[in-house]
């Protein structure tokens, strides 16, 4: 507790001292363009329902009825935004009934405070870095660098603590609903490094995913950055194009993942010396298929929130095309998995289920119903495929699928962004507009044309098989960019934490599990220490004589040893418990199940034959010490 607090105070520390340096500024101008978060600078005087037509004057209807749009705006925001923090529960669900009991506490929490922790980040930095140059890059408000003739966009710098113009109305719930997602890209990788990661490494890089990583990366493609840009800068289609997040979410926190599983290396025995693979198995089916339909209920949320104006009549077609998406990625690897494995496996029903999620995200808005289906049907079976390749090729531990789920299949949405957008949505969007001639050939100004020529249409988001091959480049570009930034950003930033703090728990607590060493809790309580031992409420109604010896695994007894100190003792234990090539010593096997705590030279045990322990442990640490005579004696 002391360390965290300790955190928690150099965090505070930190975010202070940024913003006195850079101080409060303001956010937004006071124009509000096309797909910009809404604006309220105060409250309406007056509501339509309190107006009388006949009377009031045009402009007070007007301003009232703008109002009321904007006030469905917000409650669209808010609303979806609370569906999302239903994800939270669905990634603590999936995570922690993948991985084995004994680290239910650990896994549960990081779940639970990626969402504190990634809040408050981006309060204080990250909704600054990703959103505060969005409006006019030209004030000011984004840090840019001069290239080849262009803008290139790389953060903004106003708005830190939600200062200035940040704190208006309709900014705060754009805010709201910016920052649930933050915290989504924060949990990914808590899955996949799941059962072997400090919890104080895991309160930094949380600060870090979301104060600088997914910001920045948000920044490039949603907040005017140079991705965003690559349309009116070099032509290429509308500029990196992700509707729900495909890769500004669920990349970001993939690939962060993939770079945390190579950092802190895989789980004790889920490889063996000869590099073959072990199945360390998942301890709660029904816990991560409820997770994965709590998962997708908030998803629902989180892309038809991201069509913000309540009034987006979009928002039906991005609606059908992530339940659309959602079933075939869970039909696609279940026939996969039965067609080559002969069983359907449950996991992968629900992986592949996420995995059309995940996909859909980024072309939800610009893909047709058929396509959506055919995009969800290849990240199912792109999910399967993945896992089992990561698995045995590049010993990537990665307990629940996060990195195959969320980065291999979001990096394969915005790539769909580029094939199948079918030119129907997004006229405008990053400043490009495209028009298709009576020829059929594109073209595009900087500018929407008041009066089109005949035979002219305005031509949204449109992909390869639409006719725009450059939108595809754009797309590639953007996942290059993603694959880079996130990768070394995150790789970078686990090795500093590692060197001050460390990043992996040692091996005793990873045999032992997680949720006593760094939590203090455990996570499945099976016994009531005040209840009679044996589960016994009451006396029979005819006691008994005992006609037969307690069982053996109910006996709790100790075993002191003599003849060395306790920290010989302790340092050969520990050497007992790390991985050894070849088969296990039969004497370890047989102690090591019923060993339930060491303290000093003394070893507690909780089932077994007394004696057969004892003599057991006194050859095993014979045989470590073997320059010493050691002796172990029973004790009560």
């Amino acid at each position: 507790m002391k360390q965290l607090l300790r955190i928690l105070a150099v965090s505070v520390a930190i975010f202070a001292g940024g913003w006195l340096i850079l101080g409060p500024r303001q956010l937004y101008s006071a124009e509000r363009p096309s797909n910009s978060p809404p604006v309220i600078s105060a409250p309406a005087q007056h509501a339509a329902g309190q107006l009388d037509p006949a009377t009031a004057d045009p402009a007070t209807i007007a301003a009232a009825v703008n109002q009321n749009r904007l006030a469905w705006e917000l409650a669209w925001t808010v609303g979806a935004g609370l569906l999302v923090l239903l994800m939270q529960a669905g990634f603590a669900m999936v995570e922690t009934g993948l991985t084995r009991s004994k680290n239910v506490t650990h896994t549960m929490s990081m779940c639970l405070m990626s969402y504190g922790i990634g809040v408050l980040a981006y309060y204080a930095v990250g909704f600054a870095l990703m959103y505060g140059g969005a409006v006019d890059p030209g004030a000011g408000k984004q840090v840019s660098l001069q290239l080849f003739g262009h803008d290139f966009g790389i953060v903004g710098r106003d708005g830190f603590f939600l200062a200035g113009r940040a704190a208006d109305f309709g900014l705060l719930a754009f805010f709201m609903s910016q920052a649930v997602m933050t915290s989504i890209a924060a949990t990914i990788p808590t899955g996949a490094l799941a059962e072997r990661w400090k919890f104080r490494s895991f309160v930094w890089f949380s600060i870090v995913v979301s104060a600088i990583i997914y910001p920045v990366f948000g920044h490039w493609v949603w907040g005017g950055g140079w991705l965003a840009k690559l349309g009116t800068n070099f032509g290429l289609g509308h500029g990196a194009v992700d509707f729900a997040g495909s890769s500004v979410i669920h990349m970001v926190g993939g690939v962060a993942a993939a770079a945390g599983c190579k950092a802190l290396g895989s789980r004790i025995g889920k490889y063996n010396r000869d590099g073959s693979m072990n199945v360390l198995l998942a301890h709660s089916v029904p816990m991560y298929m409820v997770g994965t339909l709590l998962l997708a209920v908030g998803w629902f949320a989180l892309n038809a929130g991201r069509a913000m104006a309540g009034g987006d009549l979009i928002v039906g077609r991005v609606a059908a095309n992530t339940l659309l998406a959602s079933a075939a990625g869970a039909v696609a690897a279940m026939i996969y998995m039965g067609f080559f494995y002969r069983k359907p496996d449950p996991s992968f029903m629900c992986n592949g289920l996420l995995a059309g999620l995940a996909a859909i995200s980024g072309p939800c808005a610009y893909v047709t119903p058929t396509a959506a289906v055919l995009i969800g049907a290849i990240a199912g079976v792109l999910v399967v495929t993945s896992v089992l390749f990561l698995e045995r090729h590049t010993r990537l531990d990665d307990p629940v699928g996060a990195i195959s789920v969320h980065g291999v299949n979001g990096a394969w949405g915005i790539l769909a962004v580029g094939l199948f957008a079918d030119g129907s949505y997004g006229h405008g969007l990053n400043g490009r507009f495209w028009y298709k001639m009576a020829d059929g050939k594109l073209t595009w100004f900087d500018h929407a044309l008041q009066i089109l020529p005949t035979d002219w249409a305005p031509r949204g988001v449109a992909g390869l098989f639409h006719g725009d091959a450059s939108q595809l480049a754009a797309q590639c570009v953007s996942l290059l960019a993603n694959l880079i930034w996130v990768s070394l950003a995150s790789y970078v930033a686990l090795r500093a934490i590692g060197a001050l703090i460390g990043n992996r728990v040692g091996a005793t607590t990873e045999y032992q599990g997680l949720d006593i060493p760094e939590l203090g809790v455990v996570g499945y309580v099976t016994e009531d220490p005040m209840s009679p031992k044996g589960g016994v409420s009451r006396p029979p109604a005819e006691p008994r004589a005992a006609v037969a010896p307690p069982l053996a695994a109910q006996m709790r007894f100790g075993v002191s040893i003599e003849g060395a100190d306790a920290a010989a003792v302790k340092a050969a234990w520990n050497e007992l418990c790390q991985p050894t090539e070849g088969s296990v010593d039969p004497d370890f096997a047989a102690v090591y199940p019923n060993m339930t705590l060491l303290k000093g030279a003394r070893f507690r045990f909780s089932g077994g034959e007394p004696e057969d322990i004892r003599g057991r442990l006194e050859r095993l640490l014979n045989r470590r010490l073997p320059n010493r005579s050691i002796r172990a004696k029973l004790e009560p």
